[in-house]
């Protein structure tokens, strides 16, 4: 059963609720994405629609890549319960976190995409990333750390397998960071790579 038994106490939150309240707010996000998607006043610019949907790319690029970026953490996060049998206390303030970031993203694509020449936007949205990232890495590690959260023949290669993926997007947005200090714009396209590495057989997800 996903119910955690510690000493004395019981912890009657199961991983099912948490999985249920994370798809709701990936879900939520993820469609709130659109709402970065703007188009000015075509009598006040004086542009055709084709011109102004043209110059509108850079926000559409934003779109498309949060929203794959986000659909990635939510597999990941599918994944990782799949094998999360338990959950405590901590382990449910852990993912309070994760779905915190989760609902930033709309927001830090905004931002990115209406500044996208100012180096903050990058970095704001970057920093977004890098914590999403680094809260995921430590939902695995608090689960598996001792077999807390997980069975207890769960063997050491899909614990490492998953520390591996956990890893590939905090080091991707420390090297889109260091890029946006020189090329901003071009620090947003490091992240395509995210998607490419998930591929690798060394990365990949064993069932």
């Amino acid at each position: 059963m996903p119910e955690e038994r510690s000493g004395k106490s019981r912890f009657m939150l199961t991983t099912r609720r948490i999985e249920a309240l994370a798809d709701g707010i990936f879900a939520i996000a993820m469609t709130l994405l659109v709402l970065t998607l703007t188009l000015p006043d075509m009598a006040q610019t004086k542009l055709s629609l084709s011109q102004l949907l043209a110059d509108q790319w850079p926000k559409f690029f934003n779109y498309a890549l949060s929203f794959v970026l986000l659909a990635i953490f939510w597999i990941v996060h599918h994944q990782q319960f799949h094998v999360i049998r338990r959950t405590d206390r901590g382990h449910v303030w852990i993912n309070i976190g994760i779905l915190m970031f989760v609902a930033l993203m709309p927001f830090s694509t905004d931002v990115v995409g209406s500044y996208g020449n100012e180096t903050l936007a990058e970095l704001l949205f970057s920093a977004n990333l890098m914590v999403l990232g680094l809260l995921f890495l430590l939902n695995w590690w608090y689960a598996c750390r001792n077999h807390r959260l997980v069975d207890h023949d769960l063997d050491r290669e899909t614990i490492v397998g998953g520390i591996r993926r956990s890893c590939v997007t905090p080091v991707v947005a420390a090297i889109s960071m260091v890029l946006s200090l020189f090329i901003p714009r071009w620090g947003l396209m490091v992240y395509m790579l995210i998607p490419i590495i998930q591929l690798h057989p060394w990365f990949r997800h064993s069932d």
